[in-house]
This record gives C-alpha cells, sequence and structure tokens, in this order.
C-alpha cells in the first residue's frame, strides 16, 4: 500500500525564491539557500579558520585528529580529547553572540560542536551552551550534520584561484586522517561535496519543468510548454549522470576496508547503543532531560528527495519510511523549505499526470512529444534507482560486510531501511513502465531499463533475505513479498 510521503503531515510552501546568484559576500543571509548556480552547495566556500576569539578551539580542532596535518598523532589518538577539552575549552556562548549576524561563521562554529568523546552520556557546558546557539542561529539541531557540518560545510579549495575541481579539494576538520587528501575520510567527505557541486542544473530543471507545466495551464494550449517540459527533464536526467558518474568514484576514493575507522566519530544518539539513555546537555534547558538526535548520514542530501518529490514516486507506508520523514528537520531549512514547495507545487498542478498523457485530438508531432516526456521520465527515474542502488552496494560492502551494529549512522536499522526506498523505485518504474509501454513506443533504452528492473527487483529480495536471516532480524514486507 502506497502513501504520499506525509502529505497532509506539513503545510507547502506558497512559493519559494531560487537564487540565481547565490550572493556569496552576503553574510546576513543563511549560508544554504537553494541557488540555480551551487545548487544544494552553500552559498559561499565554507570558513576555514576562527575568529581570533575562537583561537583555542582552533588550537584544539588541529590537535583533534588520529593524524594531524603534520603527520604527528593527535589528542584522539592518545586519548586525550576529552579530559583537554573539560580542563582548557572556556565556554565561547558569548563570543557566538558577537557574531550572531554573521551566519556563515555561525555554520563554521556550527560544525566544532560535537567533535566530543562519543559515548559520554553529559555534554559539559563548555560545549553544549555555543553548540545549542550556533543551531538556535542556523536553525540546525544541536549535533553535527551532513550538510551544516561535517560534510558540505566541511571543504576548502586547496588553490583558492581555482575551482571546485575534486583535485582542488581539502577538509578543513577531520576526525582521523582526514586531513591527508588521499585518505578515505577525506575521499568520503569530498565525493559528497563532488557529487553536490552537480546538483545547480537539477535545481534548475526542477523549477523548469513545474514552470512548464504550469504555463500549459495558463495559456493557450501549445506545444511551448510541452517543448519547455522536455527540456527541462532533459536537463534533469543531465545533471543525475553527472552526479551519479561522481559517487561512483567513491569506490577508489575511500576504501570500503577502512570506512569503519572514521565512521566511529560520525554516529548520533538515536538508536545507537553507545548512548542508551541519551545525552545530557549541561547548561541547556533547565529540565536536565537527555536528549538525542540523529548522526550524520548521506541519506540527509537534498538531491534525492528532490526528485521524490517533483516525481512524486509513492513511498511504503512503513515505520521505515517514518524514519525517512524524520530525516527532513535534519536538512538546512531553506533546503526544507523548497523540497516542501516542489513536491506541493508538484501535486498542485497534476504535473506526472500531465507529463504522462497525452491530450485529445494529437496530433503526430505532438503524440512524439509526450513519448519523449515518459522516456525521460523513466529515465530520471532509472538515475534516482543507480543512486539508490550504489548507496544499497556501499552499506552491503562497507557496513554490512565489515562489522554488526545493527544500525546505520543516522539511527536507520542497516539492513532493511535503504531497501525500503529503493524497492519503492523499482516498483514504480516497473508499473510504469508497463503501463506506459502499452500507449506507445517507448524504445529499446527504457526496454532495457525494464529488464534490469526485474533483475535487480529478484537480487535485492535475495540478498536482504540473506542478511536479515543472518542477523536475525525481520525483512521489509515491501522487499520480501
Amino acid at each position: 500500500m502506497g502513501s504520499n510521503f506525509g502529505k497532509g503531515k506539513e503545510a507547502y510552501p506558497t512559493s519559494f525564491e531560487v537564487l540565481g546568484d547565490p550572493r556569496p559576500d552576503d553574510m546576513s543571509l543563511p549560508a544554504f539557500m537553494v541557488s540555480t548556480n551551487r545548487g544544494f552547495l552553500p552559498r559561499m566556500d565554507p570558513i576555514a579558520s576562527l575568529p581570533q576569539e575562537f583561537s583555542m578551539l582552533e588550537s584544539i580542532l588541529q590537535d583533534m585528529p588520529v593524524k594531524k596535518a603534520d603527520g604527528e598523532p593527535g589528542l584522539l589518538a592518545k586519548g586525550e580529547l576529552g579530559d583537554f577539552v573539560d580542563k582548557n575549552l572556556p565556554d565561547l556562548t558569548e563570543h557566538v553572540d558577537t557574531y550572531k549576524d554573521n551566519l556563515p561563521l555561525m555554520n563554521a562554529l556550527f560544525i566544532k560542536g560535537e567533535l566530543y568523546g562519543l559515548g559520554r552520556q553529559v555534554l559539559p557546558a563548555n560545549i553544549a551552551r555555543p553548540i545549542a546557539r550556533c543551531a538556535e542561529l542556523c536553525d540546525f539541531k544541536p549535533f553535527m550534520e551532513y550538510a551544516g557540518s561535517y560534510a558540505l560545510f566541511n571543504y576548502k579549495l586547496l588553490n583558492p584561484t581555482k575551482d571546485l575541481e575534486y583535485s582542488n579539494l581539502g577538509l578543513i576538520r577531520a576526525f582521523e586522517h582526514g586531513l591527508h587528501t588521499g585518505s578515505s575520510e577525506a575521499g568520503f567527505v569530498l565525493v559528497h561535496v563532488d557529487m553536490v557541486k552537480n546538483s545547480g542544473p537539477l535545481v534548475k530543471g526542477t523549477v523548469g519543468a513545474l514552470d512548464a507545466c504550469q504555463h500549459q495551464q495558463t495559456t493557450s494550449p501549445t506545444n511551448t510548454a510541452r517543448a519547455n517540459l522536455n527540456a527541462s527533464l532533459s536537463t534533469v536526467l543531465s545533471s543525475l549522470i553527472e552526479i551519479n558518474s561522481s559517487m561512483e568514484k567513491m569506490w577508489g576514493r575511500s576504501k570500503p576496508g577502512e570506512y569503519t575507522s572514521f565512521r566511529t566519530f560520525i554516529f548520533g544518539i538515536t538508536s545507537q547503543s553507545m548512548f542508551p539513555n541519551g545525552v545530557v546537555y549541561q547548561g541547556v534547558g533547565d529540565d536536565g532531560e537527555p536528549k538525542s538526535f540523529r548522526g550524520e548520514s548521506g541519506a540527509n542530501d537534498s538531491m534525492i528527495p528532490l526528485m521524490d518529490n517533483l516525481l512524486q514516486i509513492p513511498m511504503p507506508d512503513t515505520p521505515l519510511t517514518k524514519i525517512l520523514e524524520d530525516f527532513r528537520s535534519y536538512r538546512p531549512s531553506n533546503h526544507r523549505q523548497f523540497l516542501a514547495w516542489v513536491r506541493g507545487r508538484s501535486e498542485a498542478l497534476s504535473l506526472k499526470e500531465w507529463a504522462l498523457s497525452s491530450s485529445s485530438g494529437a496530433d503526430e508531432e505532438e503524440e512524439e512529444e509526450v513519448l519523449e516526456s515518459r522516456r525521460l521520465w523513466l529515465k530520471i527515474l532509472n538515475q534516482v534507482r543507480d543512486f539508490r542502488w550504489r548507496h544499497w552496494c556501499f552499506a552491503r560492502e562497507y557496513i554490512i560486510k565489515k562489522t554488526s551494529h545493527p544500525t546505520a549512522t543516522g539511527g536507520s536499522p542497516i539492513v532493511t531501511w535503504l531497501p525500503n526506498q529503493l524497492q519503492a523505485v523499482l516498483d514504480e518504474m516497473a508499473r510504469l513502465y508497463s503501463d506506459l509501454s502499452k500507449k506507445g513506443d517507448l524504445g529499446e533504452e527504457c526496454k532495457d531499463i525494464n529488464d534490469l528492473i526485474e533483475r535487480q527487483r529478484e537480487t535485492l529480495r535475495k540478498e536482504v533475505a540473506k542478511f536479515c536471516e543472518e542477523r536475525g532480524v525481520s525483512g521489509p514486507a515491501a522487499v520480501a513479498a
């Protein structure tokens, strides 16, 4: 039984401003604002060094990694980070407020707060208070997030005069060996940056498709709206191909056998055995109640959820989908608003229905344009499938085969959560191909895609069943069927 994935549970924005110029020098705006230029990357390159008021924090962060920039062992390697922070880090909350109107700097500070020893049941006030204040100003959770901290706001250009080419990227902060560009930790983070740098056209094509749909409803019917739709869908498709191509390079840039050595540092609190009772944030609030947050996860990226919303991909009504919905709140607020706007706009305009249906009395040229819309729609879905299949392969090779820990860094069940969404895409593709192939020739490429779907559905079913049996857990009904 499919669901509309949260329909009725949130108010959709009636309008949304997508930036053309990301305005990188405007410090009064949030660091993360969706643009057709930089997509879901921050408006500017991240801030690599902190103001003088935060010199002690800067020093601790440089001394923290297992392997420091100079190659020497750092505080984590010596097991000294927690004690050193307790004794030497002052409460910097008043300095945070000094810079509260510089929102990108709040992001630069925000990454630092959760770099404290994991497994402790209490976060001391000298960390808890400033991170809570930064999170309040940035509209984030008071914990290390994917976009706002560890991944998308944690890169620097090795040569500031050059662009975002992968060879010109390095990490600002790291836990293990990430300050060394050839390390698996650096590769893990920087591949994500390299993927998201291709998201500008994804945003542009999405907005263009919605504009085309609105145009055909508000003007006299012409072929122009359909042509604009297909041009926009082609832009989306090209962007996804680039994103998937970059994602495939993860295998060589971050080795499967080395991931678990730095994965330890990016776990959250929610559903993790290391924090059975949550974590108390000293000095934050007056209740002293333990708090629980999900950890850093690439599942919090906005690119594929954007496609879920634009294409109206139905998700199963399961507890696993509830986790997917919960991940929404761990994205930058501007990203959340954009994704909600796209979903609401796509549904209100009936984009999917129009894109895949032909009008009565259409001539041969118009019918061919509709066929092209259908082909593009299926090809875009195939790129979403490709992305989610590769993500599942990563989970299988980097995690499931390397550790018995039952949950991912974001707190989702490691064996069943990704297959929940992957199966939904496979089912949607199979259903659409079965329906649309009866209405016209979709071509050999779409036929080959459909053949792949059938093989992959069976492979996924067998893999999930095998891992569930080995670990003694129940598989998702949608996959097991």
